[in-house]
């Protein structure tokens, strides 16, 4: 064995210590590093598209067993390549087959607080998207995948078992470098973001709780259809977009030390490579499937770096990468699903498929359990710093006075701590089943004959920085009373200074709301307009108009809800003036170019490269609403472009072209 030989798996170890167990040494402890899990790689064949070729060509690829396939070079039969998996699907493989054979294994770790994903890889049309969501017919792994899931989440938090489940799910697309909000296309591009603790995350992510899966098919289905999808010779839909729906399974522990866990299950649908000879993409196709490319490329780097142990990984390179930095070299049990053709056609794009899963499944991770404790119970309760001390050191923080001029009513007291009133009592805010559970324990310990409540008994370091804390928080809410009432003053000399306002103002406004718990809201006033920017007004046709509507007040327990009027201005522009202004900006999408576009309100250099293919390949608009009909742009950015333009256009704000 060579010398380059041997030191190739160390530097494999050393790639997975410095990717993913640098990460893990901060929860887990120096001494007791996470195990590694390898990658795992199954290979699934589809079968032919049609009968027609079947009957003309044989397969390029073979099944040798469970777990080996070979594959014939059709210029040179004497050519094989040999491969060795942790699991092939032939062509008459179904979806329950790969699902309980690679998938449903690693369901076991999301509840021991461990990360894993699942990842569909392969070329364009190699059945990927079938894979993974299927048909009404034939589920595929993520409905298979959530049915259990909440399942298991259902029978583990059933009463009476030591830990409570939560699920939310979270569905995203990575489109030309962008990440979007399945669930809320309006969100926009989207930053991924890293912790303190390695973990990646992408803030403003929208997250819906489920409990059943009709929950789930009922945020899921509308979100899919939001995903980014086009026609070319080999796929009439086309995924044109990498597409991962992000699962959380959180888990709180009933009873002390109250421990909390969070498992996340990455289950991603990636786009395919694509040859744009054989796909015939031209336009936003041939745009779209150079940055799928490119997003594929970054992702055998990233593996290849991973192998040679080099010291930079480039997860930073792409998206994609970014975001799978959990799954690979990570913390993250992962599976790669490799999907391959059986066509002569698509022998570069299986052997190349092939190569990379080769790499991947060298790859190792190293997963740990993301557990925390629950913040102290007793940090939202007010205790007198009396309540926190202990019985011997409440006695040492009496003054003499208050020891000699004892009441009559603590001497007169009973000693049994059966008759005392526990403090645990105090902590209305604690879940029911905790509380009651703390309860009973504290009649068992004082029917023992303890005196007290030793579960309050903390340390004194823990009493004195709860003292500072209960401390603070009243000073913070003085604090807070003195600017409150200072507006207040101020408010009412404006008032004074001002009589003109005063008698313009329809009603007399009521005093701002006083407490901690409140918050103060603005006084209305009637706004005395110049009549320089009425005469303006009125030139322009745009009329302000008051309009009433009800507010319904907060009931209270023994009445009923309040409907209380409220006075609010909106805009109204004549009917001409609209016209005009969506005629200028229909005018402007069919002649203007793309510096023009970009002037436009919600336009940027990617939309108004958009609009000008759109336009080459169709022709002009017939109808401002036609934008919807262009590749990148739904309903509601239309509905949203024509708020944001058509008021500029009708006061003749826009300077596009004559």
């Amino acid at each position: 064995m060579s010398t380059e030989a041997k030191a190739r798996p160390r530097r494999r170890e050393m790639a997975a210590a410095t990717s993913g167990a640098g990460r893990c040494l901060s929860k887990v402890g120096a001494s007791r590093r996470p195990p590694p899990a390898r990658v795992r790689v199954a290979v699934r064949l589809r079968p032919f598209m049609d009968e027609a070729t079947r009957a003309s060509e044989a397969p390029c690829v073979r099944g040798i067993d469970s777990c080996s396939l070979e594959v014939a070079n059709w210029r040179k039969y004497q050519e094989t390549l040999k491969y060795q998996f942790d699991a092939f699907y032939g062509e008459k493989s179904t979806q329950q087959d790969i699902y309980v054979g690679s998938v449903q294994p690693i369901l076991r770790h999301l509840l021991e607080g461990q990360n894993a994903s699942v990842l569909a890889y392969g070329p364009t049309g190699a059945g990927k998207t079938h894979t993974m969501l299927g048909s009404p017919e034939q589920p595929g792994v993520i409905p298979r995948a959530l049915m259990d899931l909440l399942q298991i989440t259902r029978e583990e938090s059933a009463e009476g078992r030591p830990w409570d489940l939560s699920v939310t799910m979270s569905y995203l697309e990575i489109y030309q470098e962008k990440v979007l909000d399945l669930l809320d296309p309006a969100a926009g591009d989207l930053a991924i973001r890293e912790d303190c603790r390695g973990n990646i995350l992408i803030p403003g992510l929208t997250e819906k709780h489920i409990t059943t899966f009709s929950d789930f098919e009922q945020h899921f289905l509308p979100a899919s259809k939001n995903r980014v999808v086009g026609a070319t010779r080999l796929n009439q839909r086309s995924s044109r977009s990498h597409a991962v729906l992000l699962v959380k399974v959180g888990q709180r522990e009933r009873l002390a030390p109250f421990r909390q866990r969070e498992g996340k299950l990455y289950l991603i649908d990636l786009a395919g490579s694509e040859d744009n000879r054989r796909t015939g993409n031209q336009g936003i196709r041939l745009k779209e499937s150079g940055a799928i490319n490119t997003s594929l490329f970054v992702l055998g780097k990233v593996v290849d770096a991973l192998n040679q142990g080099l010291p930079r990984i480039p997860y930073r390179d792409s998206k994609l990468t970014r975001l799978l930095q959990d799954s690979l070299g990570g913390s993250a049990h992962s599976i790669i699903i490799a999907n391959i053709a059986p066509e002569r056609r698509f022998y570069q794009d299986t052997v190349s498929a092939l190569n990379f899963t080769a790499r991947s499944k060298e790859v190792i991770n190293r997963p740990f359990t993301n557990e925390s404790l629950q913040p102290h119970a007793l940090a939202p309760v007010k205790l007198s710093q009396k309540e926190l001390l202990g019985p011997s050191e409440a006695k040492k923080a009496k003054g003499p006075e208050e020891e000699s001029t004892g009441s009559p009513e603590s001497i007169a007291a009973p000693a049994s701590a059966s008759q005392k009133l526990s403090l645990l009592q105090k902590l209305s805010n604690m879940d029911p089943a905790m509380l009651e559970n703390l309860l009973s324990l504290d009649r068992l310990l004082g029917s023992q004959g303890s005196q007290g409540t030793p579960l309050l008994n903390t340390p004194k370091r823990e009493r004195m920085v709860l003292i500072k804390t209960v401390e603070e928080k009243d000073l913070e809410i003085e604090r807070l009373k003195m600017k409150q009432k200072e507006l207040e003053a101020k408010v009412l000399a404006q008032e004074v200074l001002d009589p003109k306002e005063k008698e313009n103002t329809p009603a007399t406004p009521q005093p701002l709301p006083s407490g901690p718990g409140t918050s103060a809201r603005p006084l209305k006033r009637a706004v005395v307009m110049p009549l320089q920017l009425i005469q303006k007004q009125a030139e322009s046709k745009i009329h302000i108009l008051k309009k009433g509507h009800k507010r319904k007040l907060e009931p209270s327990q023994e009445s009923k809800p309040v409907e209380k009027a409220e006075d609010c201005w909106e805009l109204q522009i004549s009917p001409e003036l609209l016209a005009h202004g969506r005629k200028k900006l229909l005018d402007l999408l069919n002649e203007g170019s793309a510096r023009d576009l970009r002037s436009l309100q919600l336009i940027g250099q990617k939309k108004a490269q958009l609009i000008l293919g759109w336009r080459e390949l169709h022709g002009p608009f017939s109808k401002v609403e036609d934008l919807e009909q262009v590749e990148g742009i739904s309903g509601k950015q239309v509905e949203s472009f024509l708020k944001a333009n058509l008021l500029g256009l009708a006061a003749g704000q826009h300077c596009g072209p004559s």
